[in-house]
């Protein structure tokens, strides 16, 4: 009977150590996949949620995730009003759920859809835009141009449509100084 329970009380701490362990191994795994979701990933599922994103220059952006790109995600701040945000220019983001996409779960296509395909479309759609600036700025105008690295804004009185006679300056924005950019539709 000593022995019965000498064997069974060895089994149950064999079972115990090998539960740990697996536990531990589960753990381990889940830390290494997670070093694998970039923030895009963690933003894919939240389209058709209401967030909260602090951007730099000292922004705040709410509303519904419209849209996710690589470097981009629009957001539908209600009374006719969007948002595009540039991912590096964000500082806070509030109100995601804990669900993550795929890594690389996006096509080919969508990969490719980039902030410049944004402003693009953007561009070609005419609408006077306001960008705000990591520092803090603003530059108001009509897209002209989108290049590789940089935006081309025509200014011009704010509520008038673009005309070649209208415009006051056309400033150049580097990419890399946009947080983010608000349009009336």
């Amino acid at each position: 009977m000593r022995w019965e329970q000498l064997f069974a009380d060895l089994e149950a701490q064999s079972s115990a150590l090998d539960l740990r362990q697996r536990a531990g191994e589960v753990e381990e795994r889940s830390r290494a996949e997670l070093a694998h979701i970039a923030l895009v990933d963690r933003l894919q599922p939240s389209v058709g949620t209401v967030l909260t994103i602090r951007a730099a220059g000292n922004l705040s952006v709410s509303g519904l995730v419209g849209r996710v790109g690589p470097d981009w995600m629009l957001i539908e701040e209600g009374a006719n009003r969007e948002a595009v945000v540039a991912l590096p220019a964000i500082l806070v983001i509030s109100g995601l759920g804990r669900w993550s996409a795929a890594p690389e779960g996006n096509s080919q296509v969508q990969r490719r859809l980039g902030l410049r395909s944004a402003l693009r479309a953007i561009a070609r759609d005419r609408s006077a835009v306001r960008l705000h600036l990591i520092d803090g700025s603003t530059v108001e105008g009509t897209l002209d141009r989108v290049g590789a690295d940089y935006v081309e804004v025509a200014a011009h009185a704010v509520g008038e449509l673009r005309r070649r006679r209208d415009v006051r300056d056309v400033h150049v924005v580097p990419l890399a100084a946009l947080s983010v950019l608000r349009r009336q539709l």
